[in-house]
């Protein structure tokens, strides 16, 4: 019987879909409307009452835009009083109604809900919906989106100027829903137009639906909120347009632009239902152009520009509310300060956009100023093919904090990675940290840890990052950490879901999980696993040695595995992320040993004794079981609670997701230089480069102006800590010509750890004692003298005093 009454279903809506002609028993009634409601009301009354049994394969994605505008909503709720109108346009059958309430309870959340659709069938079925429910806050108006307002004037509708608010609007709406109706509204530039007006100044607004693209058409926009699946090749481009338009739904890409155009873009999300052959739809959050910041409505995008160049730049922020106090200082140094002045990609980015009349990059929309503008589009962005490389980050915090006691007054600008020493510093509270990475992925790897001590409780953290797997993880995504990722890093996430839960988890992905599923099958195979549990599991340094000596050593340190695999170039780039000019480095210094020991050299033997230099000191040195967290999420693919980075204990949870922990966070995507000659000169106290340096070639000049941009960023007696595969960097010498003094901290020698990791030769730390010579010549040589470097000075003693 159930099987018959499915089969009825959907031939029902096959005939009503598909067979049907538009105007093939209609009722007089039907027959007396006229335009788009008689096209509407033609094709929904033969399937009104199976219009929701129909619809859950076909229309993807109104759960997600759901549970996100529900979590942007408690968020933005969380401070303001009165509760939220929401007004779905084009609702139908009220289906999204009741599915927000499995996300926010409406006949409470909400003050008033309006579901506002042009067919009369479909109205009716919501009515009849709402009343079982007992929902007395949800009403049901059977009009023109175009002429739909909360509460009309008694006397009619009142038409008012272009560019002028009509009375019409006076009650605004703080939340407005489109699901699949936007492509089926035929003047739809009027209703996003209306939207504009009806929209409190810091609503929100959403929208999932069907589309079409071409990159040739969007590529150059930088407001859209990012670019990845965007595009849709010609073919389907072709298909789905001609396939959705029998049915009147109109997949033209001006809905989506003007949509796009009109407001602030919050959150985007390009997806395929592959169920259906790859229909391609999106969801879409946005807000008021001018709701860039949280203070007061109407808030200026220009000062909202202006208040995230302060921060990307570590330059002061001129609050207009103090301008005219400080008006006679300013402009005494406003020459002075012209010269000097640093303007970060995001504000010029912003400022054009403004000259341009398009919303601003939809980094400025975000709820967090963590995340700072970058253009995906760019070469040396696309090389990473949208993926990173480090899961876990392969330097020891504890060695960097005893070697730089980093304190409150620190600027520290350090490479991202997997975010975990970042966050590491971030538990000292310096005053900023700028991370830098010229991977967008490892940028989204550190958004999403720092969304996580936002919104989550320590066991969910603790899942996450401790274990690498959670089952929740969509769900915690859409819900509860949205409202703390830029759109890319969520669009990301979305897309690699099964990353938290995958057999192998968060620590058997990236680049590196080649090196990691390499060692995992050889011990699986070699029978092996037994003994790296065993090892792991060691309570003492010499239960762990006799483990290692004789039963996983001799695997593997086995010279023929090195010299196969090991030694291998693609092996040594794709699975460990050394490059070519870092294995030269150790080849040197292998070259250097076998002169001073008359024996010959040999590229294979001096890789091999350099991983019989890391490995085995940290085995019998560091004891895995509740010290070395960095070798133990490699042989277990998770920490434990007794062996784990110091920002995932509980301590470090309850200070990380404190209000304002992140506040001198600021993520930078681009490459060292750009970053760094953009930041206010003698600011930056504290840089930690890891092994960067060693990528560079030292024939080029890339060294030598990435330490200059070093040094014009740095405050005098600024320290650079940084770590080497080479005992002796080539490129140390760069420092000392540059106005570095450079001091040799940690050299690794056979049988001792240098650090807990071990997996470099030595560490050093360069102070600055001076500016760059070659800068000073070239000041002196344009005739800026000594007393210009002393009111410069001065102006920027002055410009600190204003307002932060």
């Amino acid at each position: 019987m159930l099987f018959h009454r499915q089969l009825w279903v959907y031939w029902k809506f096959c005939y009503a879909c598909f067979l049907k002609p538009v105007e093939h028993g209609n009722t007089a009634h039907v027959k007396a409307l006229t335009g788009q409601q008689r096209a509407l009301e033609g094709f929904y009354r033969t399937q009104a009452e199976i219009y929701d049994a129909t619809r859950g394969t076909l229309l993807r994605g109104r759960e997600e835009m759901l549970q996100l505008a529900a979590a942007q909503m408690r968020h933005r709720m969380g401070t303001r009083e009165g509760k939220p109108i929401w007004v779905d346009i084009g609702g139908g059958t009220g289906y999204n109604i009741e599915k927000m309430n499995d996300f926010v309870p409406v006949d409470e959340f909400f003050s008033a809900v309006y579901l506002v659709d042009l067919s009369p069938s479909l109205c009716e079925v919501a009515r009849q919906r709402f009343s079982k429910l007992g929902w007395n806050n949800v009403h049901v108006v059977c009009e023109d989106a175009r002429t739909f307002a909360i509460d009309k004037p008694t006397n009619g509708l009142e038409l008012a100027a272009p560019g002028m608010s009509s009375d019409k609007y006076r009650v605004k709406a703080d939340f407005v829903s489109m699901s699949y109706s936007l492509s089926m509204i035929p003047d739809f530039y009027s209703v996003i137009d209306s939207i504009t007006d009806l929209l409190a100044p810091h609503g929100l607004v959403s929208c999932v639906d069907f589309y079409v693209q071409s990159a040739s058409s969007y590529s150059l926009r930088n407001f859209t909120g990012g670019h990845h699946s965007r595009h849709v090749n010609w073919l389907s481009r072709l298909f789905w347009r001609s396939w959705f338009q029998f049915d009147r739904v109109h997949l033209d890409e001006g809905r989506r632009d003007y949509l796009e155009h009109r407001f602030g873009t919050i959150l985007t999300v390009n997806e395929r239902n592959y169920t259906l052959g790859g229909i391609p739809y999106y969801v879409w959050l946005g807000c008021q152009r001018t709701a860039t910041s949280a203070g007061a409505a109407g808030a200026l995008a220009r000062e909202a520009a202006e208040r995230i160049d302060a921060l990307a730049t570590e330059s002061p922020y001129l609050s207009p509310v103090h301008y005219s106090e400080k008006r006679a200082e300013a402009e005494s140094a406003a020459e002075r300060e012209t010269r000097m002045q640093l303007r970060s990609k995001g504000f010029e980015a912003a400022i054009l956009n403004l000259a341009t009349n398009v919303p601003l990059p939809s980094f400025f929309y975000q709820n967090q100023r963590w995340r700072l503008y970058y253009d995906e589009s760019l070469q040396k962005h696309t090389q990473f093919g949208n993926n990173y490389i480090y899961a876990f980050t392969w330097e020891d915090p504890a060695e960097d904090q005893r070697l730089l006691n980093i304190g409150k007054d620190d600027v520290v600008f350090a490479i991202t990675s997997a975010g975990d020493n970042v966050l590491s510093y971030a538990l000292h509270r310096p005053r900023s940290i700028h991370a830098v990475d010229l991977n967008p992925t490892q940028n989204h790897l550190l958004e999403l840890k720092v969304a996580a001590f936002n919104a989550l409780p320590y066991e969910d953290t603790w899942k996450l990052f401790g274990e690498g797997r959670h089952a929740g993880f969509r769900d915690l995504l859409l819900t509860k950490l949205s409202p703390y990722l830029s759109s890319r890093a969520f669009q990301f996430w979305l897309d690699n879901a099964s990353t938290f839960t995958s057999r192998g988890g968060l620590y058997e992905t990236g680049g590196s999980r080649i090196a990691v599923k390499l060692c995992k099958w050889l011990f699986r195979v070699l029978g092996l696993g037994g003994d790296v549990q065993r090892l792991c599991a060691a309570k003492t340094l010499r239960e762990q040695r006799a483990i290692w000596r004789t039963r996983l050593r001799p695997v593997v340190l086995n010279r023929w595995l090195s010299y196969l695999v090991v030694a291998n170039q693609q092996f040594l780039w794709r699975a460990l992320g050394v490059p070519t000019n870092q294995r030269d480095m150790i080849y040197d210094d292998g070259l250097a040993a076998s002169a001073a020991s008359g024996g010959a050299f040999a590229p294979k033997e001096a890789m091999w004794k350099y991983v019989v230099n890391t490995l085995d000191p940290v085995v019998e040195n560091t004891l895995l079981r509740d010290s070395n967290y960095f070798y133990r999420v490699c042989l277990t693919g998770r920490y434990s609670k007794e062996c784990h980075p110091s920002y995932l204990s509980e301590e470090a949870h309850k200070a990380l997701s404190q209000p304002g922990a992140f506040d001198g966070l600021r993520v930078h995507t681009d490459e060292f230089v750009e970053v760094l000659t953009r930041i206010r000169p003698e600011s930056v106290t504290v840089a930690v480069i890891m092994d960067h340096m060693d990528w560079f070639d030292p024939e080029g000049a890339h060294a030598t102006e990435e330490i200059r941009a070093i040094n014009n960023a740095m405050k005098i007696g600024g320290r650079v800590l940084l770590r080497s595969a080479g005992l002796k960097p080539w490129y140390i010498a760069n420092f000392s010509a540059q106005g570095f003094k450079c001091e040799r901290v940690g050299a690794r020698t056979a049988g001792k750890c240098i650090d807990r990791v071990n997996m470099y030769a030595s560490t050093w730390i360069c102070t600055k004692l001076s500016a760059d010579p070659s800068s000073a010549a070239a000041a002196a040589n344009s005739g800026i003298g000594a007393s210009d470097a002393a009111d410069s000075g001065s102006d920027s003693e002055a410009v600190e005093t204003l307002e932060l």
